[in-house]
């Protein structure tokens, strides 16, 4: 997971992002617009970005909304600026921050951060499934003149017989399919 720290002071933004460095966090740009952030986040596949409430060109809410998919906000500000977030996706660290605070609200962004991706990877995987199964149940149809139904319902039925999921089944038909 990748950090992006944006600070309207860029002292203030690499002090920040030497402190998480530091925790063993890789941090790949520290700057100081609200632009150069989300350029930067447009080149990745996801991570965190650390903003102050406003920076040299926009609020911490724009950033939230222009950010790409694949990245979660942590929001660095005082109390009563704090007070007036309403985003729940917003995660919000008091500041002045404690480091020990500040890393384990990125130890549980982290957390998050892989399920999520645990989650696409999961969802990915069952597309394809899906799709290995409808190939091989066309073959079987065009191949020995099945149904749909007969087609599945011999997916199933080899598959329980075998003791292997349907997947591994339809993936052996398309493999002797190759071979023929």
């Amino acid at each position: 997971m990748q950090i992006i720290v944006a600070f309207p002071k860029l002292q203030d933004a690499k002090n920040i992002m030497n402190a998480i460095i530091k925790q063993g966090y890789d941090v790949v740009l520290a700057c100081t617009t609200g632009a150069q952030a989300i350029s930067k986040a447009n080149e990745l596949d996801g991570g965190i970005i650390i903003t102050g409430y406003k920076l040299t060109d926009m609020y911490y809410a724009d950033v939230y909304e222009y950010m790409p998919k694949g990245f979660e906000l942590l929001l660095m500000a005082s109390r009563q600026k704090l007070d007036g977030c309403y985003n729940n996706n917003i995660v919000c660290v008091e500041m002045p921050v404690k480091m020990r605070e500040l890393a384990e609200t990125l130890n549980m962004m982290l957390y998050h951060y892989e399920r999520q991706q645990k989650k696409k990877k999961k969802q990915v995987r069952k597309e394809e499934d899906k799709a290995t199964i409808e190939k091989a149940k066309l073959v079987l149809m065009e191949r020995n003149h099945m149904s749909e139904n007969e087609a599945h319902y011999y997916l199933q039925k080899t598959s329980m017989n075998a003791g292997t999921s349907m997947v591994e089944v339809a993936e052996m038909i398309l493999t002797m399919q190759e071979m023929i």
